[in-house]
């Protein structure tokens, strides 16, 4: 069996629902151990990482990924065990298939296959960092190596990201880039009373209904070239005691936008502000920030993952800053180029999650073209 598709089966096998690893990260570090890695595990709280770098001095190419995945969710809506991979003809089924234990075992059989041919000739560091953390809260992992490495004066200046980029078919696109993510929830509070006696309450509900109506029909940016224009998504709304004759006293609402570049989040706060008072409206906001954007627009690693893909594919990606967040939003701050670049995302985080076994010996072949492009020894 090829070996990329043995340790994505040896991985899904691991019932690493987040933020439990289940062993996935010391198999790997074993495997990168022998392949000339120095591996490190860091734990924060609950949360297991694993930060691995072979070389010792030069520029640092980082894969980073996650070994976590979502619940399962009811057993009786999949054909098979979610963590007993199931291989049929080409088809690997399995929960984390495509998000991301696929992307994590082509990284690591590409390492091995660089290494062992490459081995101390390479022309900077190779590094593999991956979380159990990317599914949940996120405040223990990536985040926290991130801060862990910058304060040792370590600074990653490329990273691919494994995550399931691509729509139709195998590196047809790379995200360079990412929405930002804000949450908001909002109290608007007013006074419960009879619905006979309308004079004698302050429906909070009515009160807050103009003000969501208005900030969902808000033309916020136009976007630019690479960032389609902000949006704003109405996610929860709760009001009334569940009595059909109480006016409600109080009324929330939990709103996200995924904000381009042309926003700051203190711009979004000071717009909703805006239309609060605007409508008189008595409320509090709690707001809480998942990831600013960002956005590699041009470098060496665009070119070689671009080139990767061409050479191994036969053509090159569209680049796409479109989807939810990742772990990027924790590396790009610090500087670093950030790509990503992953299997088929039809099938994330639902029932029967399933991936091409022969794209994933296809993608690790991809990350080991990028290796050579950008870490290879000179001609």
């Amino acid at each position: 069996m090829d070996s990329t598709l043995a340790l994505a089966r040896e991985l899904i096998a691991r019932p690493s629902v987040t933020p439990d690893d289940a062993g996935c990260q010391p198999l790997i570090a074993g495997r990168l151990q022998a392949a000339g890695f120095r591996v490190e595990n860091l734990r924060f709280g609950n949360v297991d990482n694993l930060w691995a770098v072979a070389g010792n001095r030069g520029p640092l190419l980082c894969f980073a990924g996650h070994t976590d995945v979502v619940p399962p969710g009811p057993a009786d809506d999949w054909h098979t065990d979610p963590f007993d991979p199931h291989l049929d003809s080409d088809r690997l089924t399995g929960r984390g298939a495509a998000d991301m234990k696929g992307s994590v075992a082509a990284m690591v059989t590409a390492a091995e296959r660089f290494r062992a041919e490459i081995g101390t000739r390479q022309t900077g560091r190779l590094a593999l960092l991956l979380t159990s953390d990317e599914e949940g809260p996120a405040r223990d992992g990536t985040r926290r190596v991130i801060e862990t490495l910058t304060e040792r004066g370590d600074a990653i200046d490329w990273c691919v990201v494994g995550e399931p980029s691509s729509n139709t078919a195998l590196g047809d696109t790379i995200r360079h880039g990412r929405r930002g993510s804000m949450t908001g929830h909002i109290r608007a509070h007013g006074r419960q009373g009879h619905v006979a006696y309308p004079d004698a309450a302050d429906n909070a509900l009515h009160r807050l209904m103009p003000v969501l109506t208005e900030l969902a029909g808000q033309t916020w940016d136009a976007g630019d070239a690479d960032f389609p224009p902000t949006s704003f998504q109405i996610s929860n709304l709760q009001a009334g005691t569940g009595a059909d004759n109480v006016i409600p006293g109080r009324a929330e609402a939990r709103f996200n936008l995924r904000f381009s570049p042309a926003l700051t989040p203190d711009a979004i706060k000071a717009t909703v502000d805006a239309v609060c008072r605007r409508h008189a409206l008595a409320c509090d906001i709690d707001w809480h920030l998942s990831g600013e954007p960002f956005i590699t627009r041009d470098g060496a690693l665009l070119d070689a993952v671009s080139d990767a893909c061409e050479a191994c594919l036969g053509s090159r990606p569209v680049r796409s800053t479109g989807g939810g967040t990742s772990d990027g939003r924790f590396i790009a701050p610090t500087g670093a180029q950030v790509v990503e670049l992953g299997p088929v995302n039809a099938t994330i985080h639902q029932a029967n999650e399933w991936v091409s076994a022969a794209d994933l010996t296809t993608l690790s072949q991809i990350f080991e073209d990028v290796m050579r492009r950008l870490l290879g020894p000179a001609a």
